[in-house]
């Protein structure tokens, strides 16, 4: 998750949290983390970057212990480990899976119970929070669920700039969020207007009766104006049936906290420099 975003709950790194340190508790008059929200956010997690790749046309690697989609030198590679007790032989496809990577590559162990030290790659955590059901407040500003070209590449260039995605850049429009990513069940890309101008974008994905958001961010020009609530708000309104997870920033966890996100546990990110 980025330190460029108003809220964010992807991957930057957060150099200050380092492997095995916890994030504070949740306020006593919050809910308590959904049960199992470590194999939830894992489970939600696979499914969206299982539908990434397929619309890239990259390969989706599946495992007992991990889900790997293995792309090219811009897009890398992405892990995910799906278990909390990966046998020596899934770490060490995994991690010959990273060796070999095109490009960039990046783990993400919301169970944080494997160690890949020996990749030399660098780690940070972050916490997986949850939100049971229940209502949402209307956004401030208008969300639109993207269907159009031209919004979905207005949404690829909000999260290229606001995560500071250098493999994306030059912008190859199609190639962050391809056209067949909105049509993968479950996946949505959402957008909030200020008066009629793209500022800022989120992607929520819906798979097994769970809810998650990915890729929350503002555009430069409208940080500070309420637009990462907006966007939240308007993509998470037609998720308030469901329980919820995501993974989130510094940045981001106040204002996740403040729309009934509580933290269950650190998740460890694992990446390589180029990451």
């Amino acid at each position: 998750m980025t330190t460029r975003s108003t809220s964010s709950d992807e991957v930057r790194p957060e150099p200050a949290a380092a492997p095995g340190s916890a994030p504070g508790p949740a306020p006593a008059s919050t809910p308590a983390p959904l049960p199992d929200a470590l194999r939830l956010q894992a489970r939600n997690s696979a499914a969206l970057w299982t539908a990434t790749g397929r619309s890239r046309g990259h390969q989706v690697v599946r495992r007992r212990g991990f889900v790997a989609i293995d792309g090219d030198e811009r897009a890398g590679l992405r892990v995910l480990v799906q278990e909390p007790d990966l046998g020596p032989d899934e770490v060490a496809e995994a991690s010959e899976l990273v060796r070999r990577a095109a490009g960039p590559a990046l783990v993400e162990d919301p169970f944080s119970s494997t160690d890949l030290s020996h990749l030399g790659l660098r780690s940070w955590q972050m916490p997986v929070m949850t939100r049971p059901p229940g209502p949402v407040g209307a956004p401030a500003l208008d969300v639109i669920r993207v269907r159009r070209p031209e919004d979905l590449q207005a949404a690829e260039r909000i999260v290229i700039e606001g995560f500071d995605l250098t493999g994306f850049t030059p912008h190859h429009p199609g190639e962050l969020f391809p056209q067949a990513l909105i049509e993968q069940p479950g996946v949505d890309v959402h957008l909030a207007l200020h008066d009629g101008v793209p500022a800022g974008a989120a992607l929520s994905v819906v798979d097994a009766g769970v809810g998650s958001h990915y890729w929350v961010g503002t555009s430069a020009a409208f940080r500070s104006r309420g637009v990462g609530r907006a966007v939240m708000l308007g993509s998470l309104a037609p998720l308030a049936h469901l329980p919820v997870t995501l993974t989130a920033s510094k940045l981001g966890r106040p204002l996740y906290e403040s729309l009934g996100y509580t933290v269950a546990a650190p998740s460890t990110w694992w990446a390589s420099p180029a990451t």
